[in-house]
Order: C-alpha cells, then sequence, then structure tokens
C-alpha cells in the first residue's frame, strides 16, 4: 500500500527569532529543527505535536522573506482567506493557552456541525483557524 501526505509547508516570515518565539510560546508549537544554512538563512521547523519531522504531521518550514515578492506576500500568504488549519483534541486548553498569551482572536469561538472552531491570526496577519472536531 502507499501512503502519501504533505509533510511540511513554508511559512514565510519577517524575522526567525520573532517567529519560532510566537508560535512556540504563544501558540504552543514545537521547535523540531533549527539549522543554520548561511549566514542568513535557517532552516528551521516547527510542528504542532512533538513528534518528529519524519511524521505524518505537517509541519512548517518558516522561511525568512528576502525577495520583494516574498515581502510582499508576508501575512497574507492567502489573500483574506484562512491559511492553515490547526486541528486540536483539546479546543479549551489551546484556546485558553494562545489567548493567556495574547494571541489575537477575530471572533468567539463557535460551534458548527463539524465541530468547535475559532479563527486567529499570527503575528503577520495570516489567518487560521483551530478547530477541535467532533
Amino acid at each position: 500500500m502507499t501512503s502519501k501526505y504533505i509533510g511540511t509547508i513554508t511559512l514565510l516570515v519577517n524575522n526567525y527569532d520573532e517567529a519560532i518565539d510566537f508560535y512556540t510560546n504563544k501558540v504552543g508549537f514545537k521547535l523540531i529543527e533549527d539549522t543554520k544554512r548561511t549566514s542568513t538563512k535557517r532552516w528551521i521547523i516547527i510542528s504542532p505535536s512533538p513528534l518528529s519531522v519524519n511524521c505524518t504531521n505537517c509541519n512548517l518550514l518558516l522561511t525568512k522573506a528576502i525577495s520583494v515578492d516574498q515581502k510582499s506576500t508576508v501575512g497574507k500568504q492567502a489573500g483574506d482567506s484562512v491559511f492553515l488549519f490547526y486541528f486540536t483534541d483539546n479546543f479549551q486548553r489551546d484556546y485558553k493557552f494562545m489567548k493567556n498569551n495574547n494571541v489575537i482572536f477575530l471572533e468567539k469561538p463557535r460551534n458548527e456541525k463539524y465541530g468547535t472552531v475559532v479563527k486567529w491570526k499570527d503575528i503577520y496577519g495570516n489567518k487560521w483557524d483551530l478547530i477541535q472536531t467532533i
């Protein structure tokens, strides 16, 4: 049987260290790898799960925006739509953790047919959904 999945998505950021701080200390992601590639480039993988980069989780590769095109898309990689969907097994725990760490929520949590969801944005303005499915 063949196994296929998306393993990593690039997330453009303005600054490596501020992005690591936000995603690990305010959202609760785990830093999986931080390797210096050149004097200006690092390979930084973060994950919502403490598992390794080789698991079937979808991880984020934090990439510092360098070109004019990259810089113009930081914070709006999906335009005005929700860019990423952060699934949790405990909505209240993660919502409270993020709220206590001053993550900006764009609405109040709501119950939908598929579960509990709330829209939030990261430090760059990308929109996310925090979701616990039923």
